[in-house]
């Protein structure tokens, strides 16, 4: 069975290669023209170079394919306006899911985000029926990945599409050379003091959310959203893991809320005055506060999703990162 998969030299594009050309299934790995493919090192997929928002590029991509995992997205965190994601979050969503029905495609999987959904507390976290939130929808990232995440929702009840959504929380792990979610460690990496924000997230190990993908393809349902999800932290208790990891950061200090709001309407104004995105404004300000914690019950069960220690996430980060320079 042949396989494409869009942005595939991404942190988890590229785990998804490993995976699956380990489990023998024939991979089209698809990169934007010059792309970095550092992280498909000592991999030998069949590359396809375009845009997938090309249709000429993408029609030539999906030849002979009968399944598509669509990784491809626009997943910075700032700026925080929805019009810098809706063109290849959204409307990218949109042209896949038609070009993939017209090309016969008989499983599409489309990688979407935790933050489609509500988040909860440690004691009660959030699934899939767990409702999108007035706070998340102030973040053009999230309401993008929101809305794409509903039109292939909807493309599947109007035309009975083959089509699943995963929804990945916060993955660490090897080849992340752009790098991506990684940078959290290179950040803190060498540092004798960090400063951390008061709220939390979810983590994972991208190889764990790389075998539930592989797993959907035989086991997933159709019209069913998946969240890949493990260990819910504070930011304390991530760092604090990171340096019984690997020593660093040698100090943590707080940033307290009002330091942190006050940093954010900076943010803001600044964004009002000159037009330019900041790093971190009102709403990236307030998100850093919240709980942002998920339960991966419904993959594991559904999807025999791996939990392996974010310990070893951290490790084999900045492991990979040590080998090839990032840490210099």
């Amino acid at each position: 069975m042949k396989i494409l998969i869009t942005g595939a030299n991404s942190l988890l594009g590229s785990n998804l290669v490993r995976k699956l050309l380990h489990a023998k299934y024939e991979v089209k790995a698809m990169v934007r023209e010059n792309s970095n493919l550092l992280s498909l090192k000592n991999t030998n997929p069949e590359i396809v170079k375009g845009n997938f928002m090309d249709r000429h590029n993408l029609q030539q991509a999906l030849s002979g394919c009968r399944v598509v995992i669509h990784v491809a997205a626009n997943t910075s965190q700032w700026p925080s306006a929805y019009k810098y994601y809706q063109k290849v979050n959204v409307d990218g969503a949109q042209f896949m899911l038609e070009e993939c029905k017209k090309a016969g495609v008989e499983r599409f999987i489309f990688v979407g985000s935790a933050n489609a959904f509500g988040p909860g507390t440690k004691e009660n976290p959030g699934n899939e029926t767990t409702p999108f939130t007035s706070l998340q929808y102030q973040s053009g990232y999230m309401r993008s990945k929101y809305e794409a995440q509903q039109l292939v929702l909807n493309f599947y009840q109007k035309h009975n599409f083959p089509a699943i959504v995963v929804n990945p929380t916060f993955m660490l792990g090897k080849y992340d050379a752009k790098p991506s979610s990684g940078q959290m460690l290179l950040m803190a990496h060498g540092k004798q003091l960090m400063p951390y924000p008061p709220g939390g997230k979810n983590f994972v190990h991208v190889e764990d959310a790389a075998t539930g993908i592989v797993n959907a393809i035989e086991m997933g349902k159709n019209g069913a959203c998946y969240l890949l999800a493990n260990e819910n932290l504070t930011y304390q208790e991530f760092f604090t893991m990171m340096k019984a990891v690997s020593g660093y950061p040698e100090r943590l200090v707080k940033i307290l809320p009002p330091i942190l709001n006050i940093a954010g309407s900076t943010g803001s104004l600044y964004e009002k005055i000159f037009h330019k995105p900041a790093k971190l404004n009102q709403i990236n300000a307030q998100l850093l506060q919240a709980d942002n914690y998920y339960s991966s019950g419904k993959a594991q069960k559904e999807l025999q999703l791996p939990q392996t220690p974010i310990e070893q996430a951290i490790n084999d980060s900045l492991e990979w990162f040590e080998e090839f320079g990032y840490l210099n």
